[in-house]
C-alpha cells in the first residue's frame, strides 16, 4: 500500500475503526515510516486535548427530543452532546443541531458500508492474510484429493468437494479448518507458481451462481453458488488467472 493511501487510513488507525487487513497493512508501514508514527502519536494526542478542554453543551429539551425523534430506532445516538440540559446561547444550539445531523448522516453511511458481503468479503481476505503471516496455510498437506477428502470427515458437518488441478496448473496443496461468519468451514489451498489461493466452502445458497469478483487490498475474490455450497476463492495471483482457476473448477 502506498504511502499516501496509509495516511488516509491513520485516523480511523487511531479510532480503532480498521478491519483486519487494513489495520495490519497500516502496522506494517508504521514499522519503517517515522513521519507517520508521529502523525499517529500527533492525532492521539489532539484526541486527548479534545475530549479534555472542549466544553460540550447540553441542547434543550425540546430540541433534544425533536431531533431524536426523528432518527430511526437504531440510530438514535447516546452521546454526551445530549447528556446535560442547561441553558445556553442561540449559537451554541445550532452548532448540536448541525452535530446531531452529522452524526445521524455518519451512522447510516457507516452502516450501508458495513453490509453483510462487505463483511463477509473482509472476514475471507482476513483469513487469506492470517494463514500465510502465521504460516498455517495447511491442517493437512497433500496434493492428492483422496488423502484431503476423507481428513475433513468428522471435524465437519458437510463434505467438502475436493478437485485436482495439477494438470491444469493449480495443484493442490492441502487443506485446513477455518471460522467464518459464527461457523466452522473447509479451506483448501491451491497454488500457481509461488500463490496460493484459499478457496473457501461452506454450506449454503447465499451468493450467486454467477461468480462474482471482488478486490480488496491487492487480493482478488471470487465468490459463487453451486450445489448447495457457497465458495470463495482469493489470492495475490492475477485476476485472469483466478479467474481461470475457478473456471476450471465450475466444469
Amino acid at each position: 500500500m502506498e504511502h499516501s493511501e496509509i495516511q488516509q487510513l491513520l485516523p480511523a488507525y487511531v479510532d480503532r475503526e480498521l478491519g483486519i487487513v487494513d489495520a495490519l497493512a497500516v502496522e506494517r508501514h508504521l514499522e519503517t515510516c517515522l513521519a507517520c508514527r508521529r502523525e499517529i502519536e500527533e492525532q492521539r494526542s489532539a484526541g486527548s486535548r479534545t475530549r479534555e478542554e472542549v466544553p460540550y453543551f447540553g441542547a434543550p429539551p425540546a430540541l433534544r427530543a425533536k431531533v431524536i425523534a426523528g432518527l430511526p430506532s437504531g440510530q438514535r445516538p447516546r452521546t454526551r452532546l445530549f447528556a446535560r440540559q442547561t441553558r445556553w446561547p442561540q449559537a451554541a444550539a445550532a452548532l448540536t443541531v448541525a452535530l446531531a445531523a452529522a452524526l445521524a448522516w455518519g451512522v447510516g453511511e457507516y452502516r450501508m458500508a458495513r453490509s453483510p458481503q462487505n463483511n463477509l468479503t473482509e472476514e475471507l481476505v482476513a483469513n487469506h492474510v492470517r494463514s500465510m503471516q502465521v504460516d498455517h496455510l495447511t491442517d493437512v498437506a497433500s496434493s492428492a484429493q483422496h488423502t484431503v477428502k476423507p481428513w475433513f470427515n468428522g471435524k465437519l458437518a458437510f463434505a467438502p468437494p475436493v478437485i485436482d488441478l495439477a494438470a491444469q496448473g493449480y495443484p493442490l496443496v492441502g487443506g485446513r479448518l477455518d471460522y467464518l461468519e459464527g461457523q466452522n468451514v473447509a479451506v483448501l489451498v491451491y497454488r500457481r507458481r509461488h500463490h496460493p489461493i484459499n478457496l473457501t466452502i461452506w454450506p449454503g445458497k447465499d451468493l450467486p451462481s454467477r461468480p462474482q469478483i471482488t478486490d480488496k487490498q491487492g487480493y482478488h475474490l471470487v465468490r459463487w453458488s453451486a450445489g448447495g455450497m457457497n465458495f470463495s476463492a482469493v489470492s495475490d495471483l492475477g485476476e485472469n488467472e483466478l479467474v481461470q482457476f475457478v473456471a476450471l473448477l465450475r466444469t
